[in-house]
């Protein structure tokens, strides 16, 4: 009776509350991942091309993308609608709105295409005929879409085979002038077919761009495009829902895999990717024996008393010290104090261009250990006080040293608590984008820190961030509007990076809990 007189007096009503807090911070988390999924979701599928004909005579070309209803100059209700217009190099913006009355009519025109180019976004237009120097080698509509696809894939194997590969000789030979250089040898051969091939890339290059696609837009302006400019033509209006689907899924691809294009506006965002999954690994590795060998001291071997006291004061005030901060330490000790030192001891052939007395991903890694060590360090000591005392004391009482329970009682127990702080200190890493502005991170990188050069993992070299890469396009780009839809799709991908790297700790975790949950406790 005494019980449910308690639970009738505020029990029943702070369950209702609690239950209802966490509803509402579920609904919130949920409605924000619908939100950014359904913006950048939506950016790879392709809609069909309508031909707009307006009352003041002119004609639009493009995809429909938004509608809305607003008000007029005299307060009255219109509907209006957002056309991505693309031709951003003839009309100097990507979209516009039209209101709905203004529209005379609607069409969508079958030969009508969108190109998707290296440069300067989308072109919408309907194609005239396509040249080969001064020579017209196809024209007319159907004869140009019919003729397309085997030439783009025929320029991409071109440029493949001729180009690309002229200019990864070229790369590999100015590394080796530069050892040459350092070693104090002499390049004159070296140099000379250095400059051979950058007159042949230079022709071939002028060669690729011989051939052209003669397009006209929808306000009777004609362009002549490049084909080896071209990424991806399509006759939109004649795709079904199985060459959507197909065209979505290339496009996904595409961003998932490819190389940025066009200051990160267009293409891929692997080099992103790539970057910011080894830079919380090699952050991983950095925190996890730091922060663990200094909570086991703390809890395991230090005289507890005023100055243990003070420690852990100081190791939890670390955790409310602003991002940057670290940033200007790592800038300050590991680049120019460490890295330095390291440059001067090993690399000073190479001076005065510096190796790792610069931002890399290593410099960053490490500042973002010290950054979350804290967290590691807490839960590691929550996690070894978990472990009963008469654990620890029934080991030692049948012959086991303190080490020999430390490490193979107590700490495998504990190892649950251990994994906790460090999935914590991996979703704090892979979002930290601050700190790694000073100490490493770049808005394009040109090369991945890991290839098949030895010594094949370069810890020197800067790297992309998916953090950084959602700032720099959504808030640097000078077309913000056109690359919105680009925003959110990274910020899914970097929350879906997050959730992978938390959900393989947890299953680990779990694992471990698991497997010693019946031996050690």
């Amino acid at each position: 009776m005494a019980f449910r007189l308690r639970r009738g007096a505020g029990g029943d009503a702070m369950i209702a509350l609690t239950a209802g807090a966490l509803a509402l911070n579920l609904l919130l988390v949920g409605g924000l991942v619908f939100l950014v999924a359904a913006n950048g979701l939506g950016h790879f599928w392709q809609a069909d091309l309508a031909e707009l004909r307006l009352r003041d005579g002119s004609t639009l070309l493009g995809e429909i993308v938004d509608r809305e209803l607003d008000l007029d100059a005299r307060g009255e209700p219109r509907e209006r609608v957002r056309v991505a217009v693309g031709n951003r190099d003839l009309r100097g913006a990507d979209f516009r709105w039209v209101d709905v009355a203004e529209i005379e009519s609607e069409t969508l025109p079958r030969d009508a295409g969108v190109l998707e180019r290296e440069s300067w976004g989308r072109f919408y237009g309907t194609p005239v005929a396509i040249r080969s120097s001064d020579r017209v080698r196809v024209e007319g509509a159907e004869a140009v879409w019919a003729e397309l696809p085997g030439l783009l894939r025929a320029k991409r194997d071109e440029r493949a085979e001729s180009v690309d590969a002229l200019r990864e000789e070229i790369r590999g030979l100015n590394r080796e002038i530069e050892r040459l250089r350092r070693e104090g040898r002499d390049v004159a051969g070296l140099q000379a077919h250095y400059e051979d091939a950058a007159s042949v890339l230079t022709t071939r290059e002028a060669a690729l761009l011989a051939d052209q696609l003669v397009m006209r837009t929808a306000d009777g302006r004609e362009a002549a495009i490049p084909l080896a400019h071209v990424v991806r033509a399509l006759r939109a209006n004649e795709l079904g829902a199985g060459g959507k689907l197909a065209l979505y899924a290339s496009r996904l691809w595409e961003f998932l895999a490819g190389e940025p294009r066009e200051s990160n506006t267009e293409g891929g965002i692997f080099p992103a990717i790539f970057g910011t999954v080894l830079m919380v690994l090699l952050t991983s590795l950095a925190v996890a024996p730091f922060g663990v060998l200094t909570a086991l001291y703390l809890r395991e071997y230090a005289q507890q008393g005023l100055v243990v006291r003070c420690v852990r004061i100081a190791v939890n005030s670390l955790a409310g010290v602003p991002s940057i901060v670290f940033g200007v330490f790592g800038l300050g000790f590991f680049v120019y104090v460490v890295g330095g030192s390291l440059d001067a001891l090993f690399f000073s052939d190479r001076l005065p261009t510096p190796t790792f007395g610069t931002g890399g991903i290593l410099w960053a890694s490490l500042t973002l250990a010290l950054l979350t060590v804290p967290v590691v360090v807490v839960a590691t000591e929550e996690g070894l006080a978990a472990v009963p005392r008469v654990v620890r004391e029934g080991s030692l009482a049948l012959g086991a040293t303190k080490f020999e329970t430390l490490w193979r009682v107590v700490l495998p127990a504990a190892l649950p608590g251990v994994l906790t702080g460090l999935i914590l200190a991996m979703a704090r890493a892979a979002g930290e984008v601050a700190p790694l502005m000073i100490v490493g991170m770049v808005k394009l990188a040109p090369s991945l820190p890991l290839d098949l050069e030895f010594p094949f993992l370069h810890l020197e070299r800067k790297f992309m961030h998916l953090g950084f890469h959602i700032y720099d396009v959504g808030f640097q780009s000078p077309n913000i509007e056109a690359v919105r839809p680009l925003v959110f799709a990274t910020a899914l991908l970097l929350i879906l990076v997050v959730l992978s790297t938390n959900l393989t700790a947890i299953l680990v975790r779990n694992h471990l809990r698991r497997k010693y949950a019946g031996s050690a406790i």
